[in-house]
């Protein structure tokens, strides 16, 4: 459990664990204070990366049970007995034809709420089909939105879709159906399927499409990279930074210290000159080009310009405003980034809660087979 409570504080969830958005959604409740139980596979996931550290298990308790042998599938019924929440994310099917299905532990605890992951969903056409983030994507014009103009779609690591788009939206669907549940005394289940979540992602440029002020291909916008105003520039260094000033008076700001101290060209074109955007972008490549990236973040550091180091993974525990909030932790010798977001009361200011530390596989079989009264 999490080394110290948080407002999940004993609420209890059983996890068939997996690899990806699962795991990442009971690691969320995890960090928030629920007793996460993780139900291991003794053969370990079925994507194994080798040498790979399971952030995603950190906080959990770690059993290891053959879902395949009947004393393993009747360990998860008392498990589901005794939960608010219980995670899977197997294809459609196999959760039944397996014995753990909706129907099979509500009629055991029946304000359980029964979490469901998957990419497709758990009906429609490719419900039954394999997929991963960048298929889901794919098919949502989620995927289509990413890149520069002339060029291919770019793929967003696994954020947007199995994070963002799909744990991000189980976990809201677990906690908001628990809150239902107390209130009802009737527990449901929670289809999350990514391609609903990354749609659902992308309301407000559906919005914007609607509206006209969007265009439907890569590169042509002021939030995808089109607009020099909220695009990436290279340093002297062949770093970069990022600038995002969108607002009239950021980017005036922009302008003030990128051309600072002999002030932007009289002919620069304005923000808005859409067909002088490339002779803008060319000028704040430029000028750009001219600093390091260390230099150029001492001179926006603080300001309303709105620009920013891109810095690697591994620099960006040290970047003095995280450090200073504790953005990033280190647990058991990995640093990770702390749980979000914080919680306190209104009169003190909000504290990050500790991430809890990473199980060994199968750790906590003993445990909680004693606790079941199953040793």
């Amino acid at each position: 459990m999490a080394d110290h409570p948080g407002p999940l504080d004993g609420v209890r969830v059983t996890e068939l664990a997996g690899i990806g958005p699962g795991p990442f959604c009971g690691m969320l409740l995890a960090d928030l204070g629920a007793d996460v139980v993780a139900v291991e596979r003794p053969s370990g996931p079925s994507l194994a990366v080798p040498g790979n550290v399971q952030v995603t298990s950190r906080g959990k308790r770690s059993v290891i049970l053959d879902l395949k042998d009947p004393r393993g599938i009747e360990v998860v019924l008392r498990l589901a007995e005794r939960s608010d929440i219980f995670l899977e994310g197997y294809r459609p099917g196999v959760a039944e034809r397996l014995g753990v299905g909706p129907a099979d532990l509500l009629a055991r605890n029946p304000r359980l709420v029964y979490g469901r992951m998957t990419g497709w969903g758990q009906e429609g056409p490719l419900a039954p089909a394999a997929g991963h983030d960048i298929g889901y994507l794919a098919v949502t014009g989620a995927l289509h939105a990413i890149g520069e103009a002339g060029g291919p779609p770019q793929i967003p690591v696994n954020y947007l879709g199995d994070y963002g788009g799909g744990a991000m939206f189980l976990a809201l669907g677990v906690v908001s159906a628990v809150l239902s549940a107390r209130a009802t005394g009737h527990g449901q289940v929670v289809d999350a399927a990514i391609v609903d979540g990354a749609s659902v992602l992308q309301a407000a440029t559906w919005g914007y499409l609607a509206g006209g002020t969007w265009q439907d291909r890569r590169g042509a916008n002021f939030l995808d990279g089109g607009a020099p105003f909220y695009s990436v520039y290279a340093t002297s260094d062949g770093r970069h930074m990022a600038v995002g000033a969108l607002e009239p008076k950021f980017y005036a700001r922009l302008i003030e210290l990128l051309f600072a101290p002999s002030g932007a060209p009289s002919n620069l074109p304005g923000q808005h000159e859409t067909n002088r955007w490339a002779e803008l972008r060319s000028a704040l490549a430029a000028r750009f080009a001219t600093r390091t990236q260390a230099e150029w973040t001492a001179v926006f550091e603080g300001t309303d310009a709105c620009v920013s180091p891109v810095l690697p993974m591994k620099e960006a525990p040290s970047h003095p405003h995280l450090a200073a909030r504790g953005t990033y932790v280190e647990t058991g010798g990995v640093t990770q980034p702390a749980p979000a977001p914080r919680f306190g009361s209104a009169a003190d200011s909000p504290a990050p809660l500790r991430a809890g530390r990473i199980p060994a596989v199968g750790e906590h079989t003993r445990e909680v087979l004693a606790e079941l009264g199953m040793e």
